[in-house]
């Protein structure tokens, strides 16, 4: 009889703290629905009610990921198709340039390059004479590229080199370098590079038309 009576009571005691727990100030959690990422099972989660008037449920999910894309951009325009010398006046130097404006959004460089085809001016008439510091055909004459250039960059600790020393061209294999930077430039109605071309004729320099060709190379590290 004393043993019935003590399940009783503590029968009793559970029934009143469910009740408590149910009705009064303390709540249990309810699945009231489900909450789902496409694509992506393992940020499923159950919505749950705290079962409470007024009341709240709440999900919480991370990483749902915001992505995008910039295309690279790497632009040049060179300001004419030729650069004439004229009529060369032996003795005295003759230059003729054009300007490069470049825009790119290329992070790490932008490197500009000038190469010769035939590495001199070439005789058309016969490619044998040329103008050049060479004594290939005889006679010394001169030959030059050279740079200048002018930073146009917003970017953050933009650096650009584009000052190519004079130097005598002598060959038709060296990528001579113009210009290099080291971050993203705008593009705008300010000339990046100036390519100078100067040739001097000597007094015994033949007589005829000369023509070389340049190859300009430029090329971005996204």
């Amino acid at each position: 009889m004393f043993k019935t009576k003590i399940k009783k009571a503590v029968t009793i005691t559970a029934i009143a703290a469910i009740t408590a727990t149910t009705l009064g100030g303390a709540y249990a959690a309810t699945k009231i629905g489900d909450a789902t990422v496409t694509g992506n099972s393992s940020l499923n989660q159950d919505i749950m009610w705290d079962e409470a008037f007024p009341g709240t449920a709440t999900w919480v999910v991370s990483w749902i990921k915001v992505t995008a894309t910039v295309a690279p951009t790497l632009s040049m325009a060179i300001s004419a198709d030729e650069i004439a010398l004229g009529t060369l006046t032996p003795g005295t130097e003759s230059s003729g340039n054009v300007a490069l404006e470049i825009g790119t959004n290329a992070v790490s460089w932008v490197q500009i390059t000038a190469r010769s085809w035939s590495g001199w001016l070439t005789n058309v008439s016969d490619n044998d004479v040329q103008i050049n510091d060479l004594t290939t055909d005889g006679i010394a004459d001169s030959y030059k590229f050279s740079s200048t250039h002018t930073e146009d960059s917003d970017a953050s600790g933009f650096v650009s080199d584009g000052n190519l020393a004079t130097l005598e061209v002598n060959d038709n294999s060296t990528e001579h370098q113009i210009y290099h930077t080291n971050k993203p430039e705008k593009t705008e109605n300010i000339d990046d590079v100036t390519f100078t071309v100067a040739a001097t004729a000597d007094e015994q320099t033949p007589a005829w038309d000369y023509e070389d060709n340049i190859t300009f190379t430029v090329v971005g590290n996204f």
